[in-house]
């Protein structure tokens, strides 16, 4: 079995386990309360400004490419320099960012959120919209972010590897924030972004933790 799948079917099920599944409870009551308190259609409003835009927008774009090209680069790199733990680490990446997205495409099956507006001088409030049942708006807008989800996802991935490294660490939780923050201004609303960012955490973690643990059972044989 290639080591990306390593143990998948167990973190999936972990992902909706027992306990764990106050963390998709949590996603989802923010995200109600984000909408009915109407802050989702505010933070909007505000972040249509042009000088907003200009710095968050190549968000959406990193946000696409970041879970593709990390896994390769640190796989490469494992490569070149011999490293089990970039290559564990690649591995691991891959497995988060494959589960994000699965996650998050399933929930969006089902949710059906309508998007932002692409108007800056868009006056009707649509952020309370979904369209709930089978398929009814795709999977690639809507509820939760897919880019927050897998960029959290990999980013706690990478945070829970490697305990020692804060430069490592810091660094990885601050892109996950710029993309998660980014695709709240464009494409998202914010309480997708808070979701994906609950829900890619949680599937971080658990993967995270999971390869950590193969890595050591590697170094120990």
């Amino acid at each position: 079995m290639t080591p990306i799948a390593y143990r998948l079917k167990e973190n999936i099920f972990k992902i909706f386990y027992k306990k764990n599944l106050i963390w998709h409870f949590l996603a989802i009551i923010t995200t109600y309360m984000l909408v009915t308190l109407g802050f989702d259609w505010s933070y909007y409003l505000v972040f249509q400004d042009e000088k907003y835009q200009i710095f968050l927008f190549p968000a959406v774009v990193i946000g696409g490419f970041f879970p593709i090209l990390l896994p390769i680069i640190l796989y490469l790199l494992g490569k070149i320099k011999k490293s089990l733990i970039l290559k564990n680490s690649a591995y691991a990446v891959t497995q988060a960012a494959f589960l994000g997205w699965l996650i998050s495409s399933i929930y969006k099956t089902f949710t059906g959120r309508i998007q932002p507006p692409f108007n800056s001088q868009a006056i009707i409030d649509i952020s309370h919209e979904f369209k709930f049942g089978f398929l009814r708006h795709g999977i690639f807008w809507g509820w939760p972010s897919s880019h927050a989800t897998v960029a959290f996802a990999v980013s706690v991935a990478i945070f829970v590897l490697y305990p020692k490294k804060w430069l490592v660490r810091i660094f990885a939780m601050t892109i996950a924030t710029y993309i998660g923050i980014g695709i709240s201004v464009n494409i998202h609303w914010f309480s997708d972004f808070a979701a994906g960012a609950i829900l890619g955490s949680l599937i971080g973690y658990i993967v995270g933790k999971t390869f950590f643990i193969r890595l050591k059972e590697i170094i120990n044989k």
